[in-house]
């Protein structure tokens, strides 16, 4: 059993991952204060964090910590921050925050996978299952087939694990959110996508990579593609206008400061991007939920996407399989 005692950890641009796995190792799990939380449930061994890295999306980040707290305990997660930003550690405040420079951006987005596939391999040396996710994306359990996110976990033996995805709406009629709303307790419009069927956890060092894992070039043929039934993954992004309008000036701004060189997708011209997903998610056919569900099954699960070219296996690009309506259920969560 584990426990967690400092709450952030500054790395410099010379910092090793050696070095960030020392104190990480140290503070989770030869420290024990006394009023220290453990890392794992009364009633399994099981040891499960979660991670994330977040720049300036502050009411995405709440969703998430919020969200993954009532499952594992704020002190299993881990927040990197790009850039130092206070109010990280006050959305978080009992979580390991991770400060990484933010000086250079070309290449960003293949230098943000190598940072936090690095620091989610060093805590799968402390952990049994590592959870990884953007900040607002929430892996969302039925709670009548499982409890916990032990209890999912010890239906399987695959190594990684993927989820139906689920683009959840702002429509109209949905009142605006106050800062205190929980997303899945006010929208329940959401549209079926294979973009957002990501891989979200790993037992072993292995990384994530376009939506999915990175198993090796030999190793595609045969990597389980396992999607259990009633695990969902809940994209955010568009689940809160007034949030999306902040998220996208960010995004936009980033992009302009970079320039031609910028390359991230959904970042340049995000107002573009925004506007396409709600008029394709209103063109969308309308299915209720269960059939909506055994159709991205149908659709994503039966149909990965297995490249041996750059030894990565992740679902398919179909990103608008039906609309529905969330069964009530999600609202509890």
């Amino acid at each position: 059993m584990g426990y967690r005692a400092d709450a952030s950890l500054c790395i410099s641009a010379g910092t090793t991952f050696s070095e960030i796995f020392t104190v990480l190792a140290r503070n989770s799990l030869n420290t024990a204060p006394a009023d220290a939380t453990p890392m794992t449930d009364e009633d399994t061994n099981m040891k499960i964090c979660a991670i994330t890295m977040v720049y300036r999306d502050y009411w995405a980040l709440d969703q998430w910590y919020r969200h993954y707290s009532k499952y594992l305990g704020a002190r299993n997660l881990y927040v990197i921050s790009h850039g130092f930003d206070p109010e990280i550690a006050k959305i978080c405040p009992d979580a390991s925050i991770i400060t990484i420079p933010r000086e250079q951006l070309k290449n960003f987005d293949r230098v943000r996978l190598r940072v936090i596939n690095g620091i989610q391999s060093g805590l799968g040396n402390l952990y049994d299952w590592v959870i990884q996710t953007d900040a607002d994306e929430l892996v969302c359990l039925n709670p009548n087939t499982y409890s916990s996110f032990e209890e999912m976990f010890k239906t399987t033996n695959a190594p990684a694990l993927f989820a139906l995805g689920l683009n959840l709406a702002e429509v109209e009629g949905d009142k605006p959110l106050d800062p205190t709303d929980m997303a899945l307790a006010h929208r329940s419009t959401a549209c079926v996508t294979g973009n957002y069927s990501k891989a979200w956890a790993v037992r072993k060092a292995i990384p994530l990579r376009w939506h999915g894992v990175f198993c090796g070039y030999r190793k595609t043929a045969d990597f389980p593609f396992e999607m259990p039934e009633d695990v969902f993954f809940v994209h955010l992004k568009h689940a809160n206008l007034a949030a999306l309008a902040d998220t996208n000036a960010v995004r936009q701004s980033v992009a302009d400061s970079v320039g031609e060189e910028w390359s991230v997708n959904g970042w340049s011209n995000p107002g573009f991007h925004a506007a396409r997903f709600f008029r394709k998610t209103a063109a969308a056919n309308e299915l209720p939920w269960d059939e909506a569900k055994g159709l991205g099954y149908a659709q994503i699960r039966e149909n990965p996407v297995r490249d041996p070219k750059r030894g990565i296996v992740k679902p398919p690009f179909i990103n608008y399989v039906c609309r529905t309506t969330l069964p009530e259920w999600f609202r509890s969560l």
